[in-house]
């Protein structure tokens, strides 16, 4: 199902040549390639909206596209809030890394610590949950959950509740031995944080990493709360949470703007909560991911293992997207993306050209089912 993963990785990797990533750390930006490029995908995606951001040391460039409301026609603005999925895995990450740094946990600790009652918690290691090596499968790929998240859009769920429609499943393989994309990893992460904290996991975030880099415009919502911060833009989904794939006379419909998408803005974001709730900008999403690859989060040393822990999703392919300890890597880009009902998004910093980007829609898949903000990242990228 694509539209509730919280995941795009392991359906849009972006495999890049090496000079695609040397033309890629050029400045200043060629303004009119790039409006040409995301005009023409919002066009061929019916995407209503979209912010994409460059920086380079002290340069920026940021532009809106497009319009944040359907209905009023509002237009987009480059400091608008979007929900931000997955890159939330990342701050999550971040804080049980520091919590190592503080020698209250070990990345080689076993989960029956935390959990006695998930199945093989006494082979899991904080590792495994971090880099998506545990073998406990995620719960937003079930087809009653995503029945359940169209009929209760609303719905606060509980960490625990989510944990255990995870691990009830079939494990997917020996823990170590596989990756598998699984929110339920990162949601046990955000308890863990919150019992070695003794706070809730909103205001972990708070202290931890949005109070110390200025992220004024970041925010991890309790999961009680379902409103934006404004200026924000709204989100839009075609089809359903079950049913997200359209049928060839809807997809034209679509791209004629005669079938339009339904408004997801207000959905409670609670089901990916540590995996998925976070709030934020282009600009503060650019200053958040240069610290996480920078390594201006967490010690030198942790910082080091975190880097090397990235593998290929694909075994035998090291082209492919790369995960590690809470941390992702796309063609040359060190960062991550984001998708859930309403929104899609791409943070990424490379190291070695000191460019960061980022791209922001509000669609999270186009009518035929491609990602939105992965694409574009993707394509800006390739310099197409």
């Amino acid at each position: 199902m694509r539209n509730v993963r919280l995941h795009s990785l392991v359906i849009a990797p972006l495999v890049l040549c090496a000079t695609c990533a040397t033309a890629f750390g050029q400045w200043p930006v060629d303004e009119a390639k790039v409006n040409a490029t995301v005009e023409r995908l919002m066009q061929e995606n019916a995407i209503p909206g979209a912010v994409v951001l460059f920086r380079k040391g002290d340069q920026e460039w940021t532009k809106a596209y497009g319009i944040s409301d359907l209905k009023t026609k509002a237009p987009m603005e480059t400091d608008m809030a979007f929900r931000i999925g997955s890159n939330t895995k990342t701050m999550t990450g971040t804080v049980i890394l520091q919590l190592i740094d503080e020698g209250k946990l070990k990345l080689d600790d076993m989960v029956s610590k935390f959990f006695p009652d998930v199945p093989r918690a006494d082979e899991i290691t904080i590792a495994d949950l971090l880099s998506m090596r545990s073998g406990i499968p995620t719960y937003s790929e079930l087809k009653s959950f995503n029945r359940l998240m169209d009929q209760e859009p609303k719905r606060v769920f509980k960490p625990q509740e989510l944990i255990e429609i995870g691990s009830e499943q079939k494990p997917l393989f020996k823990p170590g031995t596989g990756y598998d994309y699984s929110n339920t990893n990162t949601v046990m992460l955000g308890v863990i944080a919150e019992k070695l904290t003794g706070k809730p996991l909103e205001d972990v975030l708070q202290q931890r990493i949005f109070a110390p880099l200025k992220l004024t415009r970041t925010s991890f919502p309790a999961r009680t709360d379902n409103q934006m911060p404004a200026p924000y833009s709204r989100g839009y989904l075609f089809g359903t949470n079950e049913n997200p794939d359209l049928s060839e006379a809807d997809q034209q419909a679509a791209l004629a703007g005669k079938l339009l998408p339904s408004d997801h803005t207000n959905d409670n974001p609670s089901w990916g909560w540590a995996a998925g709730a976070g709030i934020s900008t282009a600009q503060d999403l650019a200053t958040y991911v240069e610290a996480l690859v920078g390594g201006k989060l967490c010690s030198e040393e942790l910082h080091n293992k975190q880097l090397a822990s990235l593998q290929p999703n694909e075994p035998g392919n090291p082209q492919s997207a790369s995960y590690g300890l809470g941390i992702a890597k796309l063609g040359p880009m060190l960062g991550h993306d984001g998708s859930l009902p309403g929104y899609q998004s791409f943070m990424g910093h490379d190291p070695e050209s000191g460019l960061t980007m980022i791209v922001l829609c509000n669609l999270q898949s186009a009518p035929s089912g491609q990602t939105t903000a992965i694409n574009m990242a993707k394509t800006l990228l390739e310099g197409k």
